[in-house]
């Protein structure tokens, strides 16, 4: 029974009242919180189709390569799968590859090959991790500032509540119903943000791991290659 309950007084509540019975500094607020919102689901929704178009083109990139016998073969084929950030690490040490091949036609160097896929690693997680930031921002840093925005509100309402002499609550109510708004917009936008943080970083970590074991074997059909 409390369920709907609580949910009619949602209904009930007349928002645009609450922000006009608002001061200038909680009004700023809770726009400025909307716009960390709108920033926050920009941010989600664009990462989102990037991950999971990246996990996709991973593991057709991935079935290509292991079927391949020969490097230039799997170039040819990455032309297709230009999403996938193992393309990135592929691109990174098949370059390696070929600089030393033309120089002393055969593999010369394989430590300097491993820190070129590692620098081609780190260059997709990267790319992968760009913008994360802001949601990582809008997650610690939201909250508080719907804090301000509601401890300014109601003391804006307690010094109208003091000039005008009524000491009723329904004189002040409007003013700290408007402010603790302030703090229910700044959950709103850092919820979302600190779910979808985490949610996002796992996936790029797993994202790395791929790499990581994608190295090794693009280590392994190098020396096949230089053996054949």
């Amino acid at each position: 029974m409390l369920a709907p309950h609580v949910s009619q007084l949602w209904l009930d509540v007349d928002f645009l009242q609450l922000v006009r019975t608002s001061g200038i500094i909680p009004n700023a607020v809770m726009g400025l919180l909307a716009l960390a919102s709108l920033l926050s689901w920009t941010v989600i929704l664009s990462k989102w189709v990037m991950l999971r178009g990246a996990q996709k083109s991973n593991r057709r990139f991935l079935r290509a390569f292991r079927k391949a016998t020969r490097l230039d073969a799997v170039a040819a084929a990455s032309e297709q799968f230009r999403a996938a950030p193992l393309v990135g690490v592929f691109d990174f040490g098949y370059s390696e590859v070929c600089r030393q091949m033309a120089t002393k036609s055969r593999i010369s160097n394989q430590a300097s090959l491993e820190r070129t896929l590692q620098l081609g690693i780190s260059e997709e997680i990267s790319r992968l991790e760009r913008n994360m930031n802001w949601l990582a921002t809008i997650a610690s840093v939201s909250p508080f500032i719907g804090l301000f925005g509601t401890v300014t509100g109601i003391i804006d309402a307690f010094q109208g509540l003091g000039l005008s002499g009524n000491t009723s609550l329904r004189a002040v109510g409007p003013g700290i119903a408007g402010a603790l708004l302030a703090t229910a917009m700044g959950l709103f936008a850092a919820i979302p943000a600190s779910i979808f943080y985490n949610l996002f970083g796992n996936r790029i970590r797993e994202i790395g791991a791929r790499m990581d074991d994608f190295s090794l074997e693009f280590l392994n059909l190098t020396e096949r290659n230089v053996e054949d």
